[in-house]
């Protein structure tokens, strides 16, 4: 392991424990290749520091740390070690925990002390002086070996509370050893912004140490209170991507490191790197298996999607009206929502971000408006169903619906067997470039069965199909409108390799929804390709 020249200065940290505190989330169970490619895309978006785990303690991340030094050349942060203060009644430099601490390689490592007079006596079951020779001993023996040390003290702001006197003397004892950083946790992650300022400002001024913030999100606070930390003149903030962490989760690294950025005007990140911010989040998403929330700040897919009519009509004027930063700055985009809640600029401004020119049409975009809330009504939904509401678009535009075949019919069929297992069966019979195409294929359930079908019968015709693949499926059953009778709406999105689409189909019945929404998928697949249609 290598580390340059850090892209910016030590005057303040962005310290991410995505590795350590992240992973213990509920869901969460990341490999050792899995730690190695989170660290490179953390390392890659620029944080000063990326605690990777506790070597020792666990085989996985003591592997993570061998591995790390061969596997891994730091552009931009430090790799950290998470342990304990040594053992009462122990020496620190006997200590095998603090050994292996130093066995890991990493050049920083972060302490854990209990700052909770409470905890010391019931959790360490010593006491408060021993506590503080604890947190002392460790230090200065780390700093001996020429570690550079940070030192969380753990449940500080509940020890606070209980024994003001002893909390900040813990801060003092690790401090006056030679720890760089000493962040004050809120463990429970039940305080509040004001108190969060209050707190560590008056810490600062008695100890004199140079503070950091790790929060919890248990009161929904946790990135508030990180940056009311800030405030308060704490020079060092610990985050997680995306918010993972034990319970509901850590202060999330990105609305942090944007506030940072674009709100307080600090330079806590290379040039350049918080405009992949989006991009990062959701990779290391697809790495822990999550899916990303679609609104988080700054970096969910809806941050920066609007829907209400009298929004759109205010962005045509001018994106700042509804809008508090430019999402490009964060690597995002503006998405414009079609609803029945569209007017006549959702529906112009929406055609803009798909490439068609409406040419301020108020006849054509009165239509499209119609028929969007006409459709709506009906069950369908196109603020989810993209390529759908894309095929809808060009139809009204250009006088034609693009078509690539016609369906004469087709036939879904699932058998139970008298062993208890179920065959699904499907027959398509198509019209493709004057061809008559007849197909039967199985699947493992009747919509497969026919999405199986209909690429059997167009594959030779359209080759360009051999590419799509079925990505989600999704079905919800609508409000009945007499006695027994619902609509059912289905959401398929379909993948070429380079990209996602969603389509929509709504019916009584669900495997005429899927239908339908089978039909646009492979519809908008083909205009994706390019290919010119025939009907």
């Amino acid at each position: 392991m290598t580390t340059k020249a850090k892209a910016t200065d030590d005057s303040f940290h962005v310290f991410d424990t995505t590795l350590r505190d992240g992973a213990q989330r509920e869901g969460i169970n990341l490999t050792v290749a899995d730690k190695l490619t989170i660290a490179r895309h953390l390392d890659n978006f620029g944080v000063g520091f990326i605690e990777g785990g506790w070597p020792g303690a666990n085989p996985r991340d003591t592997e993570f740390f061998a591995r790390a030094q061969q596997e891994i050349e730091f552009k931009n942060a430090e790799l950290v070690a998470f342990g304990a203060t040594r053992r009462a009644g122990g020496k620190a430099s006997e200590d095998p925990q603090v050994k292996a601490l130093l066995e890991s390689g990493a050049p920083v490592i972060t302490l854990v002390a209990k700052s909770h007079d409470r905890h010391v006596e019931l959790a360490l079951r010593t006491t408060l002086d021993e506590n503080l020779e604890m947190v002392r001993d460790t230090v200065s023996y780390l700093r001996e070996q020429g570690r550079r040390v940070f030192v969380d003290c753990e449940h500080f702001f509940d020890g606070y509370r209980a024994n003001p006197e002893y909390a900040k003397d813990v801060v003092r004892a690790a401090s006056e050893a030679g720890a760089e950083v000493v962040i004050l946790c809120d463990t429970n992650g039940g305080m509040l912004p004001a108190q969060i300022q209050a707190v560590v400002s008056t810490v600062l001024a008695d100890t004199g140490a140079r503070l950091g913030i790790h929060a919890q999100d248990d009161t929904g606070c946790a990135v508030a209170n990180t940056l009311a930390a800030v405030d308060a003149g704490a020079t060092h903030v610990q985050c997680t991507a995306n918010g993972y962490g034990e319970r509901v989760g850590n202060a999330n690294l990105f609305p942090v490191v944007a506030a940072l950025e674009l709100k307080y005007g600090k330079t806590v990140l290379p040039e350049g790197a918080l405009a992949d911010m989006t991009r990062i989040s959701h990779a290391i998403a697809e790495v822990v298996n999550l899916t990303p929330s679609t609104h988080q700040p700054y970096v969910g897919v809806s941050a920066f999607a609007h829907k209400a009519g009298l929004h759109a009509s205010a962005i045509k004027v001018d994106p700042d009206l509804y809008q508090h930063i430019d999402p490009a700055l964060v690597g995002n985009t503006m998405r414009m929502l079609v609803s029945d809640m569209a007017g006549r600029a959702s529906i112009e401004l929406k055609g803009k971000e798909l490439g068609i020119d409406l040419g301020g049409d108020r006849q054509l975009i009165g239509r499209v408006v119609e028929r969007v809330k006409e459709r709506e009504l009906k069950g369908y939904t196109y603020e989810a169903a993209d390529a759908s509401f894309e095929l809808l678009l060009r139809a009204e535009a250009e006088g034609r619906v693009r078509r690539y075949f016609r369906t004469e019919s087709w036939r879904a069929i699932v058998e139970d067997r008298p062993d208890g297992t179920h065959a699904n069966e499907a027959t398509v019979k198509l019209w493709a470039k004057g061809e008559r195409l007849v197909a039967t294929a199985e699947g493992n359930g009747p919509v497969n069965a026919l999405d199986r079908a209909l690429r059997v019968a167009l594959e030779r015709i359209y080759p360009q199909l051999a590419k799509l693949e079925l990505v989600d499926y999704k079905v919800r059953i609508l409000e009945g409108r007499t006695g027994t009778e619902s609509t059912t709406r289905v959401l398929i999105t379909t993948g070429d390799g380079t990209g996602d689409w969603a389509t929509v189909g709504v019916a009584e019945n669900v495997i005429a929804a899927s239908w339908q929404a089978l039909e646009d998928a492979y519809t908008y697949g083909l205009l994706r390709a390019g290919v010119e249609p025939t009907e």
